[in-house]
């Protein structure tokens, strides 16, 4: 091969190369724009999980203050993945607005509901706090349950990208997760590890863990 033939191939594979670049850099969504997201947020999300993400009721999550990436995640899972017989995480209604929006969009309503300020919770059962404060801090170590600050953090703040914000969060909705994690594939399929370590608690510590992280902040 002479010198021309070789330059001729480098520039062909370098070119090559740079238009794959331009390419993955166009399917990554953009800076988030959260006023764009403020307008998702508003005509979409309002009715159910409140116009700053701080919902009315225990039937729909606060999302005012979680992390973004984590909100990103979830709404991805609400879809129906490229060869996944089904979604990961099962919900009519959020399947259906979940499908109606781009990377984008989900980028920026993500960062809108982060930057607003969650409302403080309380937990409402005095009579369950203790077995709720023990598991959340110490675990059940005989049936192999860490605790769950060592994920969330001791106040319930998370870790961006990791583990999601759980302070102040309804206790019913707190519930309706942990169950949904003990049956898997056709309610909430989306994370292993907490599929694990809710199958091995009993109803009466599910509610009394999720009625301490009500109260935490």
């Amino acid at each position: 091969m002479n010198r021309l033939s070789k330059t001729l191939m480098v520039l062909h594979v370098a070119a090559g190369l740079s238009g794959l670049a331009i390419q993955a850099q166009a399917a990554e969504p953009a800076k988030p724009d959260i006023n764009r997201g403020q307008a998702i947020a508003v005509q979409v999300c309002a009715s159910c999980h409140g116009a700053d993400g701080n919902s009315a009721g225990g039937a729909y999550p606060k999302l005012a203050g979680q992390h973004p990436e984590y909100l990103v995640k979830q709404l991805n899972d609400f879809k129906t993945q490229a060869g996944a017989k089904q979604a990961a995480r099962n919900n009519a209604i959020m399947a259906g607005m979940a499908a109606a929006l781009s990377p984008q969009d989900m980028v920026n309503v993500a960062a809108y509901f982060a930057a607003q300020t969650p409302k403080l919770g309380y937990a409402h059962n005095k009579d369950t706090v203790a077995l709720g404060q023990k598991i959340y801090r110490g675990g059940v170590a005989d049936r192999g349950v860490p605790a769950c600050a060592s994920c969330h953090g001791p106040t319930g703040q998370g870790i961006p990208s990791q583990f999601p914000y759980l302070s102040g969060q309804w206790a019913e909705y707190s519930v309706a997760q942990l169950t949904a994690f003990t049956q898997g594939p056709g309610a909430r399929n989306n994370n292993e590890a907490m599929h694990t370590i809710a199958s091995r608690l009993s109803d009466s510590e599910i509610k009394a863990v999720a009625d301490y992280i009500a109260g935490l902040h």
